[in-house]
């Protein structure tokens, strides 16, 4: 089994807090994935006849209960991760928002435990490791790279 390849977006929503930046994480929960991990704002896989950003959008409202304009939607970085165990491969993209409408709330309790706001110096220690490579890769300026591929 395995070989399937996937499209999934994942939401870096950042806030100012004074001077300090932070970044909004969900703990995930009851998904049979990393749960009990922070992971991003929002994530999800991309659909038939769907772009990332759409995809994006659905996932921000389902999720958090928040209104994006699309134009306010900025790539970040995505990550080729392959999964030795499935076989399966994934090209998640993550893009950066700031500017949104209506206050971030967990939407699906059924498949998050918690929201909180982090400052992006201090994050969890239980950040899904790939995320927290994606979040380091936007804060360099590395817009490509790879993860459970051996190099």
């Amino acid at each position: 089994m395995g070989n399937i390849t996937k499209s999934g977006v994942l939401l870096f929503l950042f806030r100012k807090n004074g001077m300090e930046d932070e970044i909004l994480l969900q703990k995930r929960y009851n998904t049979g994935y990393m749960d009990g991990m922070w992971d991003c704002a929002a994530v999800g896989h991309v659909d038939a006849n769907e772009s990332m950003k759409m995809a994006l959008l659905r996932e921000a409202q389902e999720e958090l209960g928040i209104n994006i304009d699309i134009n306010n939607i900025n790539f970040a970085t995505l990550i080729d991760k392959y999964e030795p165990v499935s076989g399966n491969t994934y090209y998640n993209a993550y893009f950066t928002v700031t500017v949104y409408e209506d206050v971030p709330s967990i939407k699906e309790p059924e498949k998050c435990s918690d929201l909180q706001w982090f400052n992006i110096k201090s994050l969890p220690d239980n950040f899904i490791a790939d995320r927290k490579q994606a979040l380091q890769n936007y804060l360099s300026d590395i817009f490509y790279d790879e993860n459970g591929w051996d190099k």
